[in-house]
């Protein structure tokens, strides 16, 4: 006789699992057919330059708040020094009015009238007399000096309580540039190691810029014409510039070993004996400008992107001599391959 028992249920506990079990199944099939796919090399090469063109205004943003830290600390140690000496002038003065008034003191207790009755020696008496008088208007005199060096004093604590302050804030600013930098150069070192060995060679292979037109290690150093530079100084300074091709960037670097863009031009001339500015931004201000590409000689300045962030040195035949970001060297590069903005004739 058939059985008429009903068939046993799934427990509530084994149908919930294999509920979950399932959805988490559908989830993750889901996330993967719609997960980002891997970045192929000429992305991450985009992003890379992306990232390395941030972290280089950055870099000049972080190189003006040095030099401004510089000065701001030179005017600090001079102001300081001012207050000091100052301050020294001051108490010596108070001193001396301290004399005087002890003087005036024990020789004007008595009446001076009485003082002649009883002196002794009525002309030594009227002598000193004299002598007072001109002491007070010396007293005079040095209470008028004491006014004026206390407000003198005042003003310069003032100032250097105003320098001190704004030094704290470009020392803050400084840190905060340097920090940034070192973010953007992580985040393209990160995109880097994302990429297969193969793949990541080529991209650093490009970055470095040994691909031809280097003059360094080798390399085919590209045709410049034959054109003059502007001047014996221009000439000096593209030569220095020369001598460091293959030269790695670093930020924030001023030679000889390492180099960032301005920090590059600003040595070259330098060694041409041209003191010039340390940031892109000031030495787009040094000299005189040329719009025109056509009118640049080697040895010019030439300044590149909107907002000035980059500067190189004219090298001839439409090509520029610069330190380009972190990651590569100090190369020849056609210019086009940035947004001119307009050189430099440094006088």
């Amino acid at each position: 006789m058939a059985s008429h028992r009903r068939p046993k249920q799934p427990g509530r506990t084994r149908v919930t699992v294999l509920t979950a079990t399932a959805a988490a199944a559908v989830a993750l099939s889901s996330q993967a057919a719609h997960a980002d796919p891997k970045p192929s090399k000429t992305e991450v090469k985009a992003k890379v330059d992306k990232l390395y063109d941030e972290a280089e205004q950055a870099t000049e943003k972080y190189n003006g708040a040095k030099e401004k830290q510089a000065k701001l600390e030179k005017q600090v140690g001079e102001i300081q020094d001012q207050v000091a000496r100052g301050q020294d002038e001051l108490n010596k003065l108070r001193d001396s009015l301290g004399s005087v008034a002890t003087a005036q003191y024990r020789s004007g207790s008595v009446d001076p009238s009485l003082q002649l009755l009883l002196s002794s020696d009525p002309d030594s008496y009227l002598d000193r007399v004299s002598t007072l008088d001109q002491v007070t208007g010396k007293q005079a005199e040095t209470l008028k000096l004491i006014a004026a060096k206390q407000r003198q004093l005042k003003q310069q604590r003032e100032e250097a309580t105003g320098k001190l302050a704004d030094l704290d804030s470009t020392r803050k600013a400084l840190a905060d540039q340097k920090t940034e930098v070192q973010g953007k150069l992580s985040d393209a070192r990160d995109l880097l190691n994302s990429l297969d060995a193969q793949d990541r060679a080529d991209v650093e292979r490009q970055e470095s810029g040994k691909n031809g037109s280097n003059g360094s290690d080798g390399q085919s150093k590209p045709d410049l014409g034959k054109q003059a530079p502007s001047s014996g100084r221009a000439a000096a300074a593209l030569a220095a510039a020369q001598s460091k091709l293959g030269t790695p960037y670093v930020y924030g670097a001023t030679g000889p070993g390492s180099f960032d863009c301005s920090g590059l031009t600003s040595w070259a001339y330098a060694q041409a004996g041209v003191d010039i500015p340390r940031t892109s931004e000031e030495q787009a201000n040094y000299g005189t400008r040329i719009g025109d590409p056509s009118q640049l000689q080697p040895g010019d300045l030439v300044l590149f992107f909107g907002d000035l962030h980059h500067v190189g040195l004219y090298a001839g035949n439409g090509m520029v001599l610069h330190a380009p970001h972190t990651g590569a060297v100090v190369r020849y590069e056609s210019m086009g391959n940035m947004p001119f903005q307009f050189g430099v004739r440094v006088g």
